[in-house]
């Protein structure tokens, strides 16, 4: 059997999931659907909302009904589109945000109810983990952004899962995603938006795959592994490894260890920032700085540090979410990174800038990139005392996970922003937390505003 091949008899019949899946599953709608909300007034997504065609299913906090695709597609985006929806150590990769809207549409489209939908959750998610784990670095180091490829055959395997496809059409279903695969990370030099659509290009691609193979269109079985299958094509730099994405499959959930964001900016920042964070409740002044060094990961420099005179001065409010230097400075002096910390007014903020023009790095070799994600600092300041602080992990990581209820204080702060009242928070909060035991998601329709 091919690895394809493999997968598309776990994806047809996954088997029982311990209860640590559904906690995840429910976590990872809960902050998606905040995320989405969240975002529904901004321009990209109304410029994405402007494009969508009526149908049937959800996009949450748009008024009216859309194609399931064009749900996927709006959901996506918007959940993605801030960068702080939900990360896998060991990638990154951002499977909610992009197997959820999947799953959710198909789901919704088909008159299924809460079962399928957490079965094409899990089992989505699970696929685009261990997906991951087979090239690690080489997918972003072939310029193309791994949530955006590995998405597509996620979102496929998902959906699959959810929609009841045997396991022949799911290997079809896998074959023909990674044709609908793409997503080049060029979005780094002018901080332009293609990044932010890549989850619901991913979700919506996905979709159509496994909508294809039900009806009986064929994809190759060697998807992954051929001379020119998916790994070749995406990350040719490294051999494929593929026991991390077979092994265990039905036994290890690599799922439940997804991480939440704290902050709404890029993943490699995050402990980058709670260094900065730590380091201003020293009682440390910016003007006191003369210098900070960081020590960080290779293959995060060319998206995160390089070229550093760009990353001093962002572009753009989304470029300064992928400027380390930015979002520690401003970790320091407003002591968070969330959506009011990334606007055209932060990034022309003088004393921030000045901070920020401080931060450089070096590359620590022995740096365990992308397994576990770090941070540190070395602060030299005017008159040569020296702070030196280590992040060891990710907060919000499976090594450090956000408490239940600072990830429910996360969702009602993003539905806040997104323009709703408490009581809507409190109403879509309680129907997510129903949702896998109903027999449809008709419940989401009260929320299309």
């Amino acid at each position: 059997m091919t690895p394809a091949e493999q997968l598309g008899a776990w994806i047809a019949s996954p088997g029982p999931f311990p209860p640590a899946c559904a906690t995840m599953a429910r976590a990872l709608l809960l902050d998606v659907a905040g995320l989405a909300v969240a975002a529904r007034r901004e321009d990209y997504v109304q410029a994405v909302r402007g494009t969508a065609e009526p149908g049937p299913c959800t996009a949450l906090g748009h008024a009216g009904g859309f194609t399931a695709t064009d749900a996927a597609l709006l959901n996506g985006t918007a959940a993605h589109g801030e960068d702080f929806d939900d990360t896998f150590e060991g990638g990154p990769v951002h499977a909610g945000a992009v197997v959820m809207p999947a799953v959710m549409a198909a789901v919704e489209r088909a008159g299924l109810g809460g079962e399928a939908l957490l079965r094409g959750i899990v089992v989505g998610c699970e696929l685009m983990c261990r997906l991951c784990l087979v090239t690690p670095k080489a997918i972003h180091a072939a310029g193309f952004h791994p949530t955006a490829v590995l998405g597509a055959l996620a979102a496929a395997g998902g959906v699959a899962a959810a929609t009841g496809l045997t396991a022949a059409q799911a290997v079809s279903a896998l074959g023909i995603a990674g044709s609908t695969a793409s997503g080049i990370i060029e979005y780094l030099a002018e901080g332009t938006w293609t990044k932010r659509m890549h989850a619901g290009w991913a979700a919506q691609g996905g979709m159509r795959a496994a909508g294809l193979a039900a009806g009986g269109f064929l994809g190759p079985r060697t998807v992954l592994e051929g001379t020119h299958g998916f790994f070749r094509a995406f990350a040719p730099s490294r051999k494929p490894d593929f026991a991390p994405l077979l092994e265990g499959l039905g036994q290890h959930w690599h799922m439940t260890a997804i991480a939440f964001k704290p902050y709404a900016c890029g993943t490699m920042t995050q402990p980058f920032i709670d260094c900065a964070v730590a380091l201003a409740r020293r009682g440390v002044a910016a003007e006191a700085v003369e210098s900070i060094v960081c020590e960080v990961g290779e293959g995060t420099v060319h998206r995160l540090w390089e070229p550093l005179p760009a990353k001093h001065r962002p572009a753009t409010p989304y470029a300064a979410k992928f400027s380390t230097p930015f979002c520690m400075a401003v970790g320091f002096l407003d002591g968070r990174a969330g959506f009011q910390q990334f606007t055209e007014a932060r990034i022309r903020d003088p004393a921030l800038l000045a901070l920020a023009a401080k931060i450089t790095f070096v590359i620590n070799p022995a740096d365990e990139y992308p397994a576990n994600f770090t941070g540190h600092l070395r602060a030299t300041l005017h008159g040569g005392t020296v702070h030196e602080l280590r992040q060891p992990h990710m907060r919000g990581g499976s090594r450090d996970p956000l408490p239940p209820a600072e990830l429910e204080a996360k969702f009602m702060d993003n539905i806040g922003y997104g323009g709703w009242s408490v009581t809507q928070a409190r109403q879509l909060r309680d129907v997510l937390a129903g949702l896998f035991q109903q027999p449809s998601l008709a419940g989401l329709q009260g929320f299309r505003a």
